[in-house]
């Protein structure tokens, strides 16, 4: 393909990507002509009847378009050497972007989508469940959303269920509202003896990757979960943040608050200039490992579910969050309509 083609259509794909209603080739290209790209409407109309062809875009007729889960595949894979280290860009973005308070326990949370089939999901909910009520999870809450709705350019496929779970990034945001700035270092995987974490066997910097690291170990059968929830032995995600020494006694104040609100993640806290899990940390600092906010579903990969997932995927106000106890209750639901 034309390389000047290919850029056109990549920066539509970037248009479409920051929005979560269809846009109209018209408002398309608009924003194309702010961006200093010389281009006619005709000329965009073209391109979208490309993008369509390919699977990149979803058309809604005269209400306009919205990027598919392909058409993001497309745009992540032609950015990869320009996305080294996005993740920790876009682990800042969410963190300013999110705005739940504590205290009234209101606002957006930063989630990870998942798509999975709906009667495939229905079979392991009692192993999705295990892992929320061993603690495994960034918190207890959890959303689905059915085929049709979408979510920040996800949308859900016909015969399958999206969920939603909370994002362990939701952390950094609550904690930059009470002073506090978070250093995320990496995510890897925790190898658990008796339940009690031992030690980080794999590892990726956030700042050296373009995905989610949690994404590639689940992706890759490197976990553990069902060892996990059924002997206490196994392998889960979790990341490692720093926070300045000052701020401890705050950060374990906090924690216990968050557990009361259902959103505790916070699995061990380390001391000020000390190795957690030998891990070294900075000096002035101190080091925290954080539950991975994708274990709920990644044991799904393990059990032979078909799943696609997608790290800090949006945000979503909490009270659109469930308890992870009413999952088989609304599955059914949701199965029986």
């Amino acid at each position: 393909m034309d390389e000047k083609i290919k850029r056109k259509q990549l920066a539509i794909l970037r248009i479409l990507k920051r929005t979560d209603s269809p846009i109209s080739s018209a408002k398309i290209t608009a924003e194309l002509m702010n961006m200093g790209l010389d281009i006619s409407d005709r000329s965009v109309r073209l391109y979208l009847q490309q993008l369509d062809r390919a699977g990149f875009t979803n058309n809604f007729g005269k209400r306009g378009r919205l990027i598919s889960e392909a058409g993001l595949n497309e745009l992540d894979s032609s950015q990869i050497m320009e996305r080294v280290g996005f993740l920790s860009a876009k682990i800042d973005q969410m963190t300013y972007r999110m705005n739940f308070d504590l205290d009234s326990r209101s606002g957006s949370v930063v989630i990870n989508f998942t798509l999975v089939n709906l009667d495939e999901l229905l079979s392991c909910a009692d192993k999705v469940k295990q892992v929320f009520a061993q603690g495994y999870t960034m918190g207890k809450y959890l959303t689905l959303m059915p085929p049709g709705k979408h979510l920040e350019g996800i949308i859900v496929p016909e015969g399958l269920i999206g969920v939603g779970t909370v994002c362990s990034i939701s952390l950094n945001g609550i904690l930059l509202q009470y002073g506090i700035p978070t250093t995320s270092r990496f995510g890897g995987l925790l190898e658990l003896q008796n339940k009690k974490p031992t030690r980080f066997v794999e590892i990726i910097n956030y700042d050296g990757t373009s995905i989610d690291p949690l994404e590639v170990f689940t992706r890759s059968d490197m976990t553990d979960y069902l060892g996990a929830i059924q002997s206490g032995n196994g392998r889960i995600g979790a990341s490692f943040r720093e926070f300045p020494s000052g701020s401890r006694e705050l950060v374990e104040t906090l924690a216990k608050k968050l557990a009361k609100a259902g959103l505790g993640g916070i699995m061990s806290l380390g001391r000020p200039g000390l190795p957690l899990f030998e891990i070294p940390v900075n000096q002035g600092r101190f080091g925290a490992v954080v539950i991975g906010g994708l274990n709920p579903v990644a044991i799904l990969k393990e059990t032979g579910c078909q799943v696609s997932s997608r790290a800090m995927a949006g945000l979503i106000n909490f009270d659109r969050l469930f308890h992870y106890e009413e999952l088989t209750e609304r599955l059914a639901m949701m199965g029986s309509r």
